[in-house]
């Protein structure tokens, strides 16, 4: 059952105990927009006189808000994202840091991880981070071609991202992520393969890989509506994944998310925390909780944002609250994508008929009690889920 009330001032919240726990902070700036992106990002000229500093203060005030909702939770990851993280400096994402661990405490062995973008980092952004208690940092190249990169809008240079890969591991990063979008029109199987190989290269050990979205509302939607560039083919997508996952397993990454591969120990424990059920606040503008059985997210705009803050009054636009079936759907959609597999007990007796016969076209295999995608099932995960949960 969904309850919704906007402009929501407080919730009430019941943990669920014994699982992991992050907190997601969303750094709202962005130099520039890119074409295929619909995240809640702003532009200078988008801001409306929000700045970093009252962003940072008013995040601060959520934070402080959040722990007297949620005593005693030990906080196991942290997730810096955006927008550009990045764009605050070294300095700036170690207050962010700062502010988490003033109301909360971190676990011993707690993850911490930033985006960034490799325009906005250098050597000493990445010694800064690494001092102040950041482990993981995740790199958005998505390709090393020209020619694709222009598409996308993006502004950074080829090679940029890769060198920042390497600064980031020379400044003692445990883990380093790269980011790449395939299926961009114009992009080849050849750009492909340079950009797998130029990220292996640098020495990353886990990679994550999108097929481009054409998402409403984006300058690249008005472009392919307009004629001016072609709609990604799904048979060109399906190619590519494909081999994606040939080069990254042969390279030592194996898939453990449908879209992520890493080397053993590399996983990114804050999305698994997503993919398993696990529970976070989401602090910033925009930003998405989960707590118990309650869902919420924030007011988008940080003018809006920083108002409430000012008033003490939690930034809550709207929140729902899922009921048993909603988390069955929840369940079985997020955990068939993991290469752990499916809990064949989260099902009922028509489901488990159901994917009885997804193993009979050989979409699932069978791992003890659990079910797994096959590489066949991979590319076609959303219509087995869709038909698993079918009436």
């Amino acid at each position: 059952m969904t309850v919704r009330a906007p402009q929501v001032a407080s919730l009430e919240l019941v943990p669920t105990r014994g699982g992991p726990f992050g907190i997601y902070v969303h750094v709202p700036f962005c130099a520039t927009r890119c074409g295929y992106c619909d995240f809640n990002t702003y532009t200078p000229g988008e801001l409306g006189g929000a700045t970093p500093a009252g962003w940072l203060e008013a995040m601060r005030i959520e934070l402080a808000l959040a722990a007297r909702q949620l005593p005693a939770l030990s906080v196991d990851t942290v997730f810096v994202g955006g927008g550009t993280p990045s764009l605050l400096g070294g300095d700036g994402l170690a207050a962010v840091l700062d502010a988490v661990r003033a109301e909360f405490a971190l676990a011993r062995d707690a993850e911490v991880t930033t985006e960034a973008n490799p325009e906005s980092t250098s050597p000493e952004f990445f010694a800064t981070i690494r001092a102040a208690g950041f482990s993981r940092v995740s790199l958005g190249m998505q390709s090393v071609a020209p020619t694709v990169l222009r598409v996308l809008d993006r502004v950074h240079s080829p090679g940029r991202a890769l060198d920042a890969a390497r600064e980031a591991l020379a400044a003692g990063f445990e883990h380093v992520n790269i980011d790449l979008i395939y299926g961009t029109p114009g992009e080849t199987d050849d750009d492909l393969c340079r950009s797998v190989t130029a990220a292996l290269d640098a020495g990353i050990d886990h990679l994550s890989a999108y097929s481009l979205v054409v998402e409403d509302g984006t300058a690249l939607a008005r472009r392919v509506r307009r004629g001016e560039l072609p709609a990604p083919d799904d048979d060109v997508l399906a190619r590519r994944y494909e081999l994606l996952d040939r080069w990254l397993v042969a390279a030592g990454l194996d898939w453990y998310e449908v879209s992520n591969w890493s080397r053993p120990g590399a996983e990114c424990r804050h999305n698994l925390g997503y993919w398993n059920g696990g529970q976070w606040w989401g602090a910033g503008p925009g930003a998405h909780g989960f707590i118990g059985s309650v869902r919420w997210w924030n007011v988008k705009h940080p003018n809006a944002y920083a108002q409430a803050l000012t008033e003490s009054t939690l930034p809550i636009a709207d929140f729902e609250t899922l009921d048993s079936r909603d988390r069955h759907v929840e369940d079985v959609l997020l955990q068939l994508r993991l290469r752990s597999g499916l809990p064949t007990a989260l099902l009922d007796a028509a489901e488990r008929h159901r994917a009885e016969s997804a193993v009979a076209e050989g979409l699932l295999s069978r791992a003890g009690e659990r079910l797994v995608l096959t590489d066949r099932g991979r590319l076609l995960a959303d219509g087995i889920v869709r038909d698993l949960l079918s009436d």
